[in-house]
């Protein structure tokens, strides 16, 4: 019990200093607005290029405003921007810049969330700490501190009360509720302030569609583009191993067969090199199609092939994991091979000697964590084969979220929204 009062106590702290923030970006943008009216009064020069200028800080402000509802409140927010068209260079790029921002309804959403900021954010956010401060006030009101001076010259301050007892008394338990009030509405307090900035600032609904179908696009075009790639990865692992093992093979086999009548040990050699050949090309075929679909995935489920996976890793590899059921093919396949992607950019950049692996189901959503004890300073799109990790889970409209500071520890979220095929409980948790 009391280490919930003082979680609850700590909690109201920490959003009072939140509020804080939130009140120092709305006086933000009570500057942005003072700045963006005197590039519209200087539209002719150089308000031409003042204007976008100010649009694209507000639109930076805004952001900033979405990322911290979703971090304190957990409230998200989407960026509802149209994408940045082509813009060509001087004076025809600049008009270019102002039809482009100006025939964005983000942009007069995000203008109306300029001006009611400020008001909210001294209203709301500042909230929280102004009652705090106005209860320790009122605590420190009956109490005061006076100089006395002992026999020897020496000074001595002593605590004593203004008023009489019962009056200080009163006025300290006024003070204590009223900083108590100040800790219990602070988190209700941010929570108020995300909701009104995702009024304004999230997507309309037509907005929201547009997004959508522009993600669609993308995702679908990513998933062609990897789909070609894989076949043609295919097409030369075939070409380039089991292919040229199988034509190598059925020229041995020729010349055997017309050396069996006058060189029958030479023939029998051949025969011995062909069947060591086709040998070679049935383990390649084998490792060819476990790179499609592995079988144990097919036979027994993510969370044994994935285990598998860690047997052959040479890190110290926990797999826990807990589906009430199967996944779809598909979505399987596609966790499966971003897991050892994953796990391999682990054992290839990061140094880390542990790993942990977290798979589970909940409210409709698959939820794998990836986490080891590396260096850190992983980064999308560097090379480390995540930004293609990302592009195969956006096909299933999936997430990928990395959080991997300078000095580790790393952190891999995979999120891909599915159902289960079978009432069938998985519970597992194994160290490999």
């Amino acid at each position: 019990m009391r280490n919930q009062i003082a979680e609850r106590g700590r909690r109201g702290l920490v959003a009072a200093g939140r509020g804080l923030v939130l009140f120092g970006l709305s006086l933000q943008a009570v500057l942005l607005t003072v700045l963006l009216t005197v590039a519209v009064g200087t539209v002719l020069f150089p308000g031409v290029f003042l204007v976008p200028a100010t649009i694209m800080a507000i639109r930076k402000l805004a952001d900033h405003s979405r990322r911290l509802a979703d971090t304190w409140s957990g409230v998200e927010i989407p960026v509802p921007y149209r994408p940045r068209p082509p813009i060509a260079a001087g004076a025809k790029g600049w008009w270019q810049r102002w039809a482009w921002l100006l025939t964005d309804p983000a942009t007069w959403r995000d203008l109306l969330w300029l001006l009611l900021a400020p008001i909210v954010g001294a209203s709301v956010a500042v909230l929280p700490a102004a009652v705090l401060a106005f209860g320790l006030f009122g605590l420190a009101q009956p109490i005061v501190w006076r100089p006395i001076v002992d026999a020897g010259g020496n000074n001595w301050y002593v605590m004593i009360h203004v008023t009489g007892p019962v009056t200080a008394w009163s006025a300290a338990a006024l003070g204590a509720a009223i900083v108590l009030l100040g800790l219990a509405i602070g988190p209700r307090s941010l929570l108020t302030h995300a909701r009104f900035t995702r009024w304004l600032l999230a997507p309309t609904p037509h907005t929201a569609l547009a997004l959508r179908v522009r993600r669609l696009t993308e995702t679908r075009t990513d998933a062609l583009e990897s789909q070609a790639a894989e076949l043609r990865r295919i097409e030369r692992d075939l070409h380039d191993g089991a292919q040229a093992r199988l034509v190598a093979m059925g020229m041995t086999l020729s010349a055997a067969e017309q050396l069996l009548d006058h060189d029958l040990q030479t023939a029998r050699a051949l025969v011995g090199e062909a069947r060591t050949a086709s040998t070679k090309a049935l383990n390649e075929l084998r490792d060819l199609v476990r790179g499609i679909h592995p079988p144990v995935l097919a036979d027994r489920g993510l969370p044994d092939a994935v285990r598998a996976v860690a047997l052959d890793s040479s890190q110290k590899v926990t797999v826990s994991a807990e589906l009430p059921g199967r996944l779809a093919p598909a979505v399987e396949s596609a966790a499966y091979f971003a897991i050892s992607e994953v796990l391999a950019n682990a054992a290839k950049h990061s140094g880390a000697e542990r790993v942990s692996i977290d798979i589970r189901h909940r409210d409709g959503m698959l939820r794998v964590t990836v986490a080891d004890n590396g260096r850190g300073g992983a980064e999308i799109g560097r090379g480390t084969g995540l930004r293609g990790i990302q592009r195969r889970l956006a096909a299933f409209d999936g997430t990928l979220t990395l959080n991997s500071p300078p000095g580790g520890p790393t952190t891999v979220t995979m999120e891909l929204p599915c159902e289960l095929s079978s009432p069938k409980t998985t519970l597992s948790c194994a160290t490999d």
